[in-house]
């Protein structure tokens, strides 16, 4: 059972300007309380709140999560506001707001949904060995067609390996 609570939660997180996040009208209705609620309870202690915890939707961002059929399509014609979005802390900051048990017990639904997801992302990542390998292609394919960019790599590398001393300036007390 729970793994379909987290397979249900974790369809409701979606990327967007590059951090996992959550919409408001999702989390109004795993909350079980009402959209309009849910604002209110976060206008009303909006310093709990940062920009990178939560941020309203562009009208094209909006857009494509609906055309690509990543959130069911909701009846646009009666919505006045575009959606909230809200990051992982963000979620985390709700349930201080929405201060009922049944808030709490899926804020930490949610919460373990984020965590399966940041770890499933870290499994998928490669090996240090497949990333030396790829980078071993790659330098092979810029030696091969791209000179200029080989001349910077080679005189970035020898920056790292051996900075340029620098005189010193000034009296030296012995």
């Amino acid at each position: 059972m729970k793994e379909k609570k987290n397979e249900l939660i974790s369809g409701m997180i979606y990327e967007i300007r590059g951090q996992k996040v959550m919409l408001d009208r999702d989390l109004a209705n795993l909350y079980d309380v009402e959209l309009r609620a849910l604002n209110q309870s976060v206008k009303r202690n909006i310093e709990r709140f940062p920009s990178d915890f939560m941020f309203k939707l562009t009208q094209n961002e909006w857009d494509f999560l609906r055309s690509q059929n990543v959130i069911a399509k909701v009846n646009t014609s009666k919505m006045r506001f575009l959606p909230y979005v809200f990051t992982e802390q963000g979620v985390a900051m709700l349930s201080g707001v929405i201060n009922s048990k049944w808030a709490i017990e899926v804020n930490i639904e949610i919460m373990r949904a984020f965590v399966q997801l940041r770890r499933y992302v870290l499994l998928q990542g490669g090996t240090s060995e497949q990333i030396a390998e790829l980078r071993k292609l790659l330098m092979l394919y810029i030696e091969k067609n791209d000179k200029r960019v080989n001349d910077i790599i080679i005189a970035l590398n020898n920056l790292i390996e051996k900075p340029k001393e620098t005189k010193r300036i000034g009296f030296t007390v012995d």
